[in-house]
């Protein structure tokens, strides 16, 4: 384990010199630095806090805490939920939020150039307005843009359009050392020696400090169009998921989710958007679907073709929602799973396994057959088209020290099973403070010891959010 030295009102007094007026230290820190959204995995104030403005601010700090061997953790908006932003060992916090330009836009190379405290939904609508689209669509918009970035953030639309990485032309990004370097190109193609960009991304805060991102753009589709098909139970919905690529349908988002956790979600919302009943009949579980295109027209057959296939899988009914409010109602319903389970429980936490598509109907099932076994309740919804599943365990009364130990044993089975399926143990959210152990589980020593050498080779002093990914403290 690394040794760290204390933040001193001397090294206090020369951060200020680097950073005049943005230096917050004491009782006056943002609580909210001590953690991210998941506070299961511990909380820890920092010394001081600085929330930077400028590239050269950033390279500032990191000379001086690299000179005096101090820990340095960075967050955006600290939306995270693996304990990745948390400052586990003190120091000094960076906070990037005010990082929050849109730079500029080239159109002729459909690339826009950011800060890393941009938001995601600020670039999502603010390209809208330059005919484009930035794909990745992370389910929280307010995460900032360099967030995504240190976490591979997939979201729904993965499944057409992939994920982060896919969209990531260039970055600036300052190392634990203080030197500045800059990783990539506006280009759409590069065979030049390795890809340090690419070691970037998802590396979740551990190598570099990101300043500045050129991302990809794609034309704005003119045509948006989903569909919601419930199930009677949730193994007729899933296993009609391979049936979309089979069939050559190319869905933009393709999710499924159970009764019960749509529930939580439309009570938090104050508003009912799904039938629960169909003819009678209790409904148990949906899909739901969005395909985009040039036009309506464009869609109308693709769109006739999959319903049919959708009733013919079981589906009790194929609802169409082709205008703005039913698109915003439906989507608003799915993006708010997460806000409903926080609202109704007092201790939750949560694993984001991917297995291949075909595997997801018997993952499930061992999912729903070994949760018996727990005090918890389990609730989990999907990117059926990518297979990464959400599954959060949650409890109202439970004493938080079983409560961790029933969790701790329930993740260890269902990622053995991941494993077993050729899956990974997490597709989008990261490993962060609160699976470390877990990753070393699922890869071997041979990767980690890997992981292990391109953090020493980056970060030789072990300063830059310890205790992280690979690294454990």
């Amino acid at each position: 384990m690394a040794s760290y030295n204390p933040v001193t009102p001397e090294i206090i007094a020369e951060l200020e010199k680097v950073a005049p007026g943005h230096v917050v230290t004491g009782a006056d820190v943002n609580p909210d630095y001590s953690r991210d959204e998941m506070p299961i995995y511990g909380t820890r104030m920092p010394d001081v806090s600085i929330d930077v403005q400028s590239t050269e601010e950033v390279a500032g700090i990191m000379k001086l805490c690299y000179e005096h061997n101090i820990p340095v953790t960075t967050r955006g908006a600290g939306t995270g939920l693996v304990g990745g932003c948390t400052p586990v060992c003190g120091g000094v916090v960076i906070c990037t939020m005010r990082m929050n330009k849109i730079l500029s836009y080239d159109l002729e190379n459909f690339a826009v150039t950011v800060q890393p405290g941009v938001l995601l939904q600020q670039l999502a609508e603010d390209a809208l307005k330059h005919g484009c689209m930035y794909p990745p669509d992370p389910g929280e918009k307010m995460a900032t843009l360099g967030g995504n970035v240190s976490t591979n953030a997939g979201g729904m639309r993965a499944v057409k359009y992939g994920c982060t990485r896919d969209y990531v032309r260039a970055m600036t990004v300052v190392l634990p050392n203080g030197e500045i370097a800059r990783f990539g190109a506006t280009v759409s193609k590069t065979s030049s020696g390795y890809s340090l960009k690419d070691l970037m991304i998802g590396s979740e805060g551990t190598l570099g400090i990101i300043t500045e991102l050129t991302l990809k753009l794609v034309p704005a589709p003119q045509a948006t169009i989903s569909l919601m098909a419930p199930f009677e139970d949730l193994a007729a919905c899933i296993s009609t998921v391979p049936k979309f690529f089979m069939k050559h349908f190319r869905p933009q988002a393709l999710e499924f989710f159970e009764r019960e956790i749509l529930i939580s979600s439309e009570e938090y919302l104050g508003k009912q958007v799904f039938p629960r009943k169909i003819e009678g009949a209790d409904v148990g579980a949906y899909l739901l679907v969005t395909f985009d295109g040039d036009s309506m027209d464009d869609l109308n057959d693709v769109v006739e073709r999959a319903c049919e296939m959708l009733v013919e899988e079981g589906a009790m009914d194929v609802l169409v929602a082709d205008t703005a409010p039913k698109l915003k109602d439906i989507w608003a319903a799915r993006s708010s799973f997460l806000e409903g389970i926080e609202e109704q429980t007092k201790l939750l936490d949560e694993c984001d396994v991917v297995v291949p598509v075909n595997k997801i109907a018997p993952y499930v099932e061992y999912v729903n057959e070994i949760k018996k076994n727990y005090d918890f309740e389990v609730k989990y919804f999907g990117h059926a088209g990518d297979g990464n599943l959400h599954i959060y365990e949650c409890s109202v009364d439970m004493e938080k020290a079983e409560f961790e130990k029933q969790v701790e044993d329930f993740l260890s089975a269902i990622y053995k099973k991941t494993m077993e399926f050729g899956g990974q143990i997490s597709g989008e959210h990261g490993i962060g403070y609160g699976k470390v152990h877990f990753l070393e589980q699922a890869l071997g020593p041979v990767n980690m010891e890997l992981m292990r050498g391109i953090k020493q080779v980056f970060d030789p002093k072990q300063i830059l959010n310890p205790g992280k990914v690979c690294m454990k403290l």
